[in-house]
């Protein structure tokens, strides 16, 4: 089917190809002095469609032609018929519910004024072709489609520059502390040019442990290291167990079975979750009710825009408006009033670099958890910015936070998802249970969850992070109750707990050995929780901003329905007068 809709779609083309348009008139919002044909054709195939402007019908897109009189170039325009748009990135024409590329100008997009665009995960792009494709297919990345970035000069033999001072790619020098500040200030933009963990000159120094002492700082060299030099033997398996995304309907229940108020740890509390919540379908009443069964409540985000270059290249205000805005939300709609909401995830986990965890600190957000650490022989223990990350920056599309943060990283360790560890060859870990592609029943999950716990457990005992989209445990029965067996029979020992991020940090800052664990009065807080909830009927307010036209949203609430569906410029939904 799909190849008869690409022939479709490529006989279109040739039939609706127009007669040459003139470049003033090809779009009414762009400045016809701005387009300059034989720059914007220059090196372009001929067979190349592209589109001028985001603007307008998603239809539409123009083509560079030598045929022109005198062989001066000019523009094509080709038109998709009604009812189709136009998909830069396979460059046919195809059904609308199909194209998700109409905000993208290109399929290769790197001249000027241009986005540039990334393949989905698994396909490369091919330069002769003009298309996506299965890596395997493509021969042609190791071509070249323009220069490299310039680089600063930071090792040499000899300093070239003043003390205090670093060379630019041409020679110049500037200040130290101008490197990677997140704007151009070298001629060559070379100082913007080598800012990773491993190359930014003005980085976070490695882990001194003279300077770095609890409860407020952490680092290991490697990472590895227990807390308070415990042995491992008196270090208690702590498991934390998160879900990413909305809390409604479609998922509460799930919730009440797993945390059902009869589960206890070790220390006669009830087991507890992290929620890291998004906005959009959120029921604040049952958020509400979470957090006063003692769960704990973080942010995931107010938007959760599908961009994930959104998320990896946000400024300051980005964050600040996506995750302050997040917690605004919740804590005036949920009714948390306590100060309590400390963590953040990004969304897919791509980690804001510097500018994420600037705002972090700006705002006392206490902790990050989206930071994957790759699949090693013996897990990571969460530790703090102040000194350099103990592994590679791992996914996140590499932009972690290479300057000094006081901010807590919740590092995700990647799970080992391999049916027989004594024998399976080695696969690539996974930071999601569901992004364990592998398991397909609930057999499988079962030895996932158990061999994991081995690993840890068996080692250094750093805590077990088991991460989760709430969908995923839906999707099968034997899913949900393989899962509940497992935190039972683990609930059958003496020295596992089923605890939050929070409660890992308070361990982590006062560590303490399992047989004092019973009176750690930092996890006696909501140690058993009574009660109903606050509201046995909230109000189901239906809401609308200008700033998603078109949708009605219920806002389920226990406190007052706002003028307003909160959202990124009216976190409050009090800051546009009602229509």
């Amino acid at each position: 089917m799909a190849k008869v809709i690409k022939l479709f779609g490529l006989l279109c083309l040739v039939v609706t190809i127009a007669a040459e348009v003139r470049v003033k008139r090809q779009d009414e919002d762009l400045d016809p002095d701005s387009i300059n044909v034989e720059e914007l054709c220059k090196d372009r195939p001929g067979d190349e469609y592209f589109r001028l402007s985001t603007d307008g019908d998603c239809r539409e897109v123009v083509r560079c032609d030598d045929a022109g009189e005198n062989g001066i170039t000019r523009l094509a325009k080709v038109r998709c018929p009604t009812g189709l748009y136009f998909d830069v990135l396979r460059q046919t024409c195809d059904w609308k519910t199909n194209v998700k590329s109409c905000d993208l100008l290109g399929s290769k997009c790197t001249r000027s004024g241009l986005k540039q665009i990334t393949c989905p995960s698994g396909l490369a792009f091919d330069i002769e072709k003009q298309t996506c494709d299965w890596k395997a297919k493509v021969t042609t990345c190791d071509k070249k489609e323009k220069p490299r970035k310039v680089l600063p000069i930071l090792k040499t033999d000899e300093p070239i520059c003043p003390e205090g001072k670093l060379s630019c790619g041409n020679g110049e020098c500037i200040d130290k502390e101008l490197f990677c500040n997140g704007k151009p200030d070298c001629k060559d933009e070379s100082d913007e040019n080598a800012c990773t963990v491993e190359l930014d000159p003005n980085r976070a120094p490695d882990c001194d442990t003279t300077q770095c002492v609890l409860p407020d700082c952490f680092c290991s060299a490697d990472g590895t290291r227990i807390p308070g030099n415990i042995e491992p033997q008196q270090v208690p398996q702590m498991i934390t167990i998160t879900f990413n995304g909305a809390v409604n309907v479609d998922n509460i229940d799930l919730y009440e079975d797993i945390f059902n108020g009869q589960r206890q740890n070790p220390n006669g509390c009830q087991i507890r979750g992290t929620y890291f919540v998004s906005h959009k379908y959120t029921n604040y009443s049952a958020v509400q009710d979470l957090h006063r069964k003692g769960h704990e409540i973080s942010v995931f985000s107010l938007t959760h825009k599908d961009d994930p270059t959104y998320w990896t290249q946000g400024t300051y205000d980005d964050w600040l408006a996506e995750m302050a805005g997040a917690r605004l939300i919740v804590e005036r709609f949920a009714n948390i009033t306590d100060g309590s909401i400390i963590g953040v995830r990004a969304p897919y986990l791509r980690v804001g670099g510097n500018k994420q965890f600037e705002m972090m600190a700006d705002q006392f957000f206490v902790y990050d958890a989206s930071i994957t650490a790759s699949l090693g022989r013996v897990p990571i223990w969460p530790y703090t910015l102040y000194f350099r990350m103990p592994h590679k920056c791992n996914g996140n599309a590499h932009n972690c936070p290479s300057r000094s943060h006081p901010v807590w990283e919740m590092v995700m360790n990647e799970l080992d998802r391999r049916d027989d560890p004594t024998f399976d060859e080695s696969l690539p870990g996974c930071h999601m249970v569901d992004s364990c592609s592998n398991i397909q029943s609930g057999e499988q999950f079962g030895r996932l969850l158990r061999h994991n716990f081995n690993r840890h457990y068996n080692t250094n005992r750093a805590p077990l992070g088991l991460h989760f989209h709430a969908s995923w445990l839906k999707s099968k029965k034997e899913y949900r109750e393989e899962l509940i067996k497992f935190i039972e029979e683990m609930l059958g020992r003496n020295d596992v707990f089923f605890v939050t991020m929070l409660q890992v940090i308070q361990w982590m800052q006062n560590p303490t050995e399992l047989n004092a664990l019973r009176d750690f009065q930092e996890w006696k807080e909501k140690c058993d929780v009574k009660g109903q909830p606050y509201c046995s009927l909230p109000n189901a307010c239906p809401l609308t901003t200008r700033e998603l036209p078109g949708e009605t949203l219920r806002l389920f609430t226990c406190m007052e329905c706002p003028n307003n569906y909160p959202w990124i410029l009216d976190p409050t939904g009090d800051g546009f007068s009602k229509k």
